[in-house]
């Protein structure tokens, strides 16, 4: 067997994959496989002398794989399955130009209909499935035309992408050009051919205030459908899966949401013929449940699926993708329940922008963490704030605390602030976000200016800015909304930023902040192992 790493580390594509070719190698092994790594970056277990029996440290190229494919073959009289769904975007570009008999697993004609966007709807279509309005654009006018059709915002994705690079959320057609434009010529994107009818670009309605849900699962050939995991994110859809925290269980979902969604999955890894593991996304409105897309593969929250569940989905899946059933697994132990439910896993991703002072730290549909943490205990809020502390986000218990919310997010705000004043904090607000909240009793410390009005001759200004340098704010709420908002906040998040302040710039996140920052004051946090979690 032949497992394809991850190549070179980059945002996006790191140690979440390098976990699920491990864990496949160990599982190969134990069964009884020669297990054979392809990888090219030192600095993985993966290329660990001791993880497979053979390790090749070559570049993830089809030139290289196809004359290791070459050499065991020579070498062995048999040819080498391939395990291309393990290592991310890397090794599944090149599922098509490997031999398709080769291929363990999924094949990639189904590989290939999730990644192309228009094969993709036509799946969805076909099958009854619902998605955004949207529609597909190989140039900036067809682009253009179906925003106008389906209205602003919209969220353009290219195909045959990782870690949402290049993908926008835009509010005109003036930004709307200029993401196409980028796309095409600039960039990473440019460099790989930009557009053509073989690299469309998908354009969808983007759904504010949606919540986002990714699902784990793996089906095998006798076509059952094992759910690894329902995660719930905390911040709502527009910020990539890679950034944003979720939950196991779902928070807030009802169990009718969240039969559908598992429905759904079923249906698509039917539809699909996959062989091994998937991942689906969705996005919740209401009642009404749309699927965002599909990755036959794994994905980066497999792990952390394998840890808040006690099922290790990885060790399943390569052997589901070699012919097992999982009725044949279940019989061996290597498929055992779930542990039983009393507790809660949160994932948070870990974002180097501390590492970077002129970045903006809002977050969006492009993905930029470079880790991740969690945090576990018997409710959400709690899981939460241990998150919170692991990822390095300090959660203060005193101090003043920055408030500056969009118009949309000004009535869920006064939940929030009401929770921080209960906790005997401070509040500094600019004077739309005070009038609001003064309005609907809440107490405002300290109205500040807009940092957008600051004279540079008048040393009486108060805005956030000079607060954060002078290190009177503890904690940053702000919500940018828009391409607007986003500017005028961009200053106060790069301050914090700078000064080691953390900034929360979801509604969703700072209540869930507040909720285990309250949890923590009335019942102090205990530690207890993964292992005890497991075997209760």
């Amino acid at each position: 067997m032949i497992i394809l790493g991850s190549g070179p580390n980059r945002i996006g594509q790191g140690i979440e994959f390098d976990y699920c070719c491990v864990h496949a190698s160990f599982a190969l092994r134990d069964a009884g496989f020669e297990t054979i790594m392809l990888n090219c970056n030192p600095e993985t277990v993966s290329t660990d002398y001791d993880t497979s029996d053979k390790l090749y440290f070559e570049p993830l190229t089809l030139e290289d794989v196809l004359n290791v494919i070459e050499a065991e073959t020579v070498s062995s009289g048999v040819k080498p399955k391939v395990i291309v769904g393990l290592g991310g975007q890397t090794p599944l570009k090149l599922a098509g130009r490997i031999p398709a008999d080769l291929i363990a697993g999924t094949n990639s004609q189904s590989i290939d209909i999730a990644e192309d966007r228009e094969k993709w709807s036509a799946l969805c279509e076909a099958n009854s499935i619902a998605q955004p309005p949207g529609g597909t654009a190989r140039n900036v006018d067809q682009a253009v035309e179906i925003a106008n059709k389906i209205g602003y915002p919209v969220l353009v994705r290219p195909s045959y992408v990782l870690g949402g690079r290049a993908m926008q959320i835009v509010h005109d057609e003036a930004q709307l050009r200029k993401a196409m434009q980028e796309m095409d010529q600039a960039g990473s994107l440019g460099r790989e051919g930009g557009l053509s009818a073989e690299r469309p670009v998908l354009v969808d309605r983007f759904l504010e205030d949606a919540i986002e849900v990714d699902v784990d699962a793996i089906r095998d050939a006798s076509s059952e459908v094992l759910i690894g995991g329902v995660m719930e994110h905390v911040e709502q859809a527009g910020v990539h899966s890679g950034d944003s925290a979720c939950t196991i269980p779902p928070a807030t979902l009802s169990p009718k949401i969240i039969d559908e969604i598992e429905n759904t999955v079923r249906k698509i890894a039917n539809a699909l013929n996959v062989i091994g593991l998937i991942n689906v996304q969705f996005a919740v409105t209401g009642s009404t449940v749309y699927v965002i897309e599909a990755n036959p593969r794994a994905s980066r929250t497999v792990p952390f699926v394998a840890k808040a569940t006690g099922v290790q989905l990885v060790k399943v899946a390569s052997r589901v993708m070699l012919g097992a059933t999982l009725a044949q697994l279940r019989q061996e132990g290597l498929l055992p329940d779930r542990v039983p439910g009393g507790h809660v896993s949160v994932k948070e991703a870990v974002l180097p922008f501390n590492r970077f002072a002129e970045v903006d730290t809002a977050l969006g549909p492009e993905m930029r963490s470079t880790g991740e943490v969690m945090g576990i205990d018997d409710s959400f809020a709690r899981a939460f704030a241990k998150a919170q502390f692991a990822a390095g986000t300090t959660l203060p218990e005193s101090g003043l605390v920055f408030v500056s919310l969009n118009n949309r997010d000004k009535e869920g705000g006064i939940e929030v602030v009401k929770g921080l004043t209960s906790l005997g904090l401070q509040i500094a607000a600019t004077s739309g976000t005070a009038k609001y909240l003064t309005e609907n009793g809440c107490v405002v410390t300290r109205v500040v200016s807009k940092f957008s009005e600051r004279k540079a001759d008048d040393k009486n200004f108060d805005d956030a800015v000079k607060l954060i340098e002078a290190g009177e704010i503890v904690l940053v709420i702000n919500t940018p909304r828009g391409h607007g908002t986003r500017s005028d906040g961009e200053a106060i998040r790069k301050a914090a930023n700078n000064c080691r302040v953390s900034v929360v710039t979801t509604l969703s996140a700072a209540r869930a902040a507040v909720q285990g920052m309250i949890e923590q004051r009335n019942r102090p946090f205990a530690v207890k192992s993964l292992q005890e979690f497991h075997t209760r």
